[in-house]
């Protein structure tokens, strides 16, 4: 097929069908024109990407990058209940998991934790003789170790940067060892060196999953939603997910954390695929409405409360529960909205006193941009600027509709690159900057600063962002982090400078881009 332009090109590439007899996805470089790099109005960057423009770029220095293995997969699969996940890697690169195995034990049994819960994880320990020649045989003993240990009904298989250097022939050993095995074994190509973009971690996983483990539907189940989450949307979330959701008839399939094999077993069976994240469950939406026609929407999240409406109005038109979606909506509305307004109304007080709105800066993912951008104009906070991981065509109209509501912005897209987060964050010097747990390097400032997120094992209600709740559990937090500010003063008093001033006179944060493709 022959385009005209390269905006129609990129667009049927993303567009196009998932192949699931391929071993893996593309990544979003390939799929989406996902880049890592850019410092521009958020206008522009819509601009270049429409037009195909849009180009990534190297970085002549990095502080650090995402690991589709370490960063996403790691601590999101060993977490599923009646599996086993091996990393098919050297040892260090399943170190995370040890922490996060203990970050899931701090939430109470009592909110719904399972209460025999417990990480099945192996490592295949790769040494430089495996390097050199190969591992197959010592994966298919790292499977029959895993059934015969933890007699699992699926075995997940996480691939590294040495699998993917080496040519590992993952495909082969699982061949050779299923017929043998009971487990259901899933291998994912979550090679970090395949992609700058954690996304296609998520992309693979999905990809993995729709391939060996989802099943046709046996019947459909028509109160079923689909709710994929991410790693920073917080056990409260999920909590308050299931009490919208239940107070009109519907369960929500919570995945992938603490869900059951069976759960992904049946994704097919859903009425419908409902985001939390966009872009993170972009790939599980479109494979499962091509594979088996649930049908799925993309935006908006529910966060904020006029969010959060459309989120319920488009799960109930998909269930037949429109009537009763308005009806509990308009009772939410009792409860949650005063509460907003009186958030709003002390924001706006303090708006007031210095003669400006409040400024926001947000540390983003694409998902949490699409969805904060709103939610900190639902509250009367000003956001000149916003900073995401990376970005990706994939919401493109998404984003054209933040910028038509909110009006534009500056955009700074960096992956964990904290000097370039605290360069923008220095000259603009907001009233208030929001970071994640991985980037870091803006705390050191006078000003309100907080972070932007709790991660999944955070069981507190203060930490909820999604939904009614969230909306004002989040409201709050900004508050509180606006007004109060003795741990930034401490810092700031106590600690030495990360960076040298010559930095901060940059023009750009982008000094270090190079400008060669």
């Amino acid at each position: 097929m022959v385009f005209e332009t390269r905006e129609e090109a990129d667009f049927a590439l993303y567009e196009k069908r998932i192949d699931l007899s391929q071993t893996t996805c593309p990544n979003r470089e390939q799929r989406a024109n996902g880049i890592n790099i850019y410092y521009g109005k958020a206008s522009g960057l819509i601009e270049k990407a429409k037009s195909g423009c849009l180009q990534n770029h190297e970085r002549g220095f990095a502080q650090s990058s995402g690991c589709s293995l370490n960063f996403y997969l790691s601590v999101r699969v060993g977490t599923i209940r009646g599996a086993a996940t091996i990393f098919h890697a050297p040892v260090g690169c399943s170190s995370s998991a040890l922490g996060y195995r203990e970050l899931y034990r701090g939430v109470p049994v009592e909110l719904g934790r399972p209460a025999e819960y417990d990480l099945h994880w192996m490592t295949t320990n790769l040494r430089e003789k495996d390097v050199v020649y190969g591992a197959g045989d010592k994966l298919k003993r790292a499977i029959y170790e895993a059934q015969k240990r933890y007699n699992p009904k699926a075995i997940f298989i996480l691939t590294s940067c040495t699998t993917g250097i080496i040519g590992e022939d993952i495909e082969g050993a699982v061949a050779d060892v299923q017929p043998h095995v009971d487990a259901r074994i899933v291998p994912v190509h979550c090679e970090g060196v395949r992609s700058r973009l954690v996304q296609t971690g998520y992309d693979a996983f999905w990809h993995a999953v729709l391939k060996y483990l989802v099943k046709k539907p046996e019947k459909k189940q028509t109160d079923l939603v689909n709710v994929a989450s991410m790693l920073s949307y917080t056990w409260q979330d999920r909590l308050e997910i299931q009490r919208l959701l239940g107070k009109v008839g519907l369960r929500a399939n919570l995945i992938p954390e603490f869900a059951t094999v069976e759960q992904l077993q049946q994704l097919s069976e859903a009425a419908v695929t409902a985001p939390l994240c966009p872009t993170y469950t972009d790939y599980l939406s479109r494979g499962l409405e091509q594979e088996y026609g649930v049908p799925y929407f993309m935006y908006p999240p529910p966060m904020g409360i006029t969010n959060t409406d459309e989120w319920l109005r488009q799960i109930g038109k998909y269930t037949g529960k429109s009537d009763e979606v308005e009806h509990l909506i308009e009772e939410e509305h009792k409860t949650w909205k005063p509460k907003m307004q009186a958030i709003r109304s002390e924001f706006d007080r303090i708006a007031a006193e210095k003669g400006s709105k409040v400024s926001v800066l947000g540390s983003l993912g694409q998902g949490r941009l699409l969805a904060q951008m709103p939610f900190f104009d639902e509250l009367g906070l000003a956001s000149p600027a916003a900073m995401s991981q990376d970005y990706d065509n994939l919401i493109l109209e998404e984003l054209e509709g933040v910028v038509s509501q909110v009006g534009d912005f500056d955009l700074l897209v960096n992956t964990f690159q904290a000097a370039e987060q605290s360069h923008i964050t220095t000259n603009l010097d907001p009233d208030l900057t929001l970071t994640c747990p991985f980037q870091g390097g803006a705390y050191k400032r006078l000003k309100g600063a907080t972070r932007i997120h709790a991660l999944r094992g955070d069981p507190h209600p203060w930490s909820t962002q999604s939904g009614y709740a969230g909306a004002v559990a989040y409201g709050n937090f900004l508050l509180q982090a606006l007004k109060s500010r003795a741990f930034q003063r401490t810092l700031k008093e106590k600690t030495k400078d990360s960076y040298r001033e010559w930095w901060f006179k940059q023009s750009n944060p982008l000094y270090y881009m190079k400008k060669e493709v």
